[in-house]
């Protein structure tokens, strides 16, 4: 899947020269907690969360630093500080680096640049202009309704050969010391592995494995050293 199958769209947005309140309002009267800012164009030009408004002077929570971080933090910093707890438009406190992906992102790159980047959606954009969202509520909502393939029953010997290519291809998984049998689409796991962990991932290859109906762990756990 790829972020045009599952991103939100039209998205709502703002202008630059929205007031920070009357954000504040459209986040709680629409259910949001964030809304790409664009221009007159349609071109994103900025970002603005729940988070972008927590530090606010009307209400009291500005940043408090210490006389001493007051001492050596920069002058630029502070002010940027002042306009981020003081600024009446969005523009003053919106996020203008925004991280953003094409239509034609897979899901899983963006579930990773969320995930580097500590980030909770990420704008969609073609050719400069905003076409979609997509958000980690989204990723949970296509996995949720993501259903289970009608796949055609394979072979037994056609399921194990699968798993073992599988297994080969991860580098954490000690084909050497595992047995595999496989009778009417239930797999039964042999042998020893290094950890409890690596154990687990076994367990979950063979069970995503097409074709297999059930799966029997007799796998031992054995530390390396102890099996050299």
């Amino acid at each position: 899947m790829k972020a045009s199958d599952i991103m939100v769209s039209p998205v709502i947005t703002v202008r630059p020269n929205a007031s920070v309140k009357d954000i504040a309002k459209l986040f709680l009267r629409r259910g949001i907690s964030a809304v790409p800012v664009v221009d007159d164009a349609g071109k994103l030009v900025g970002i603005v969360s729940e988070g972008d408004l927590i530090h606010r002077s009307e209400i009291g929570t500005e940043r408090r630093r210490s006389w001493w971080l007051l001492l050596v933090a920069e002058d630029q910093a502070l002010a940027a500080d002042y306009i981020k707890t003081h600024g009446i438009k969005i523009s003053d406190v919106m996020t203008q680096a925004v991280i953003t992906a094409t239509p034609d992102t897979p899901l899983h790159e963006i579930a990773m640049t969320m995930e580097k980047n500590a980030i909770k959606r990420v704008p969609i954009v073609r050719d400069g202009q905003l076409v979609g969202i997509v958000t980690r509520a989204n990723l949970v909502q296509a996995f949720a309704s993501s259903g289970t393939r009608l796949e055609i029953p394979l072979p037994d010997t056609t399921i194990r050969d699968k798993l073992m290519e599988k297994l080969k291809m991860q580098s954490w998984a000690h084909t050497g010391l595992l047995n595999v049998t496989v009778n009417d689409g239930i797999v039964d796991l042999w042998g020893f592995s290094g950890s409890e962990t690596e154990r687990k991932a076994v367990r979950v290859a063979a069970e995503t494995t097409p074709g297999v109906r059930a799966v029997n762990d007799h796998i031992l756990v054995r530390h390396m050293e102890s099996a050299a």
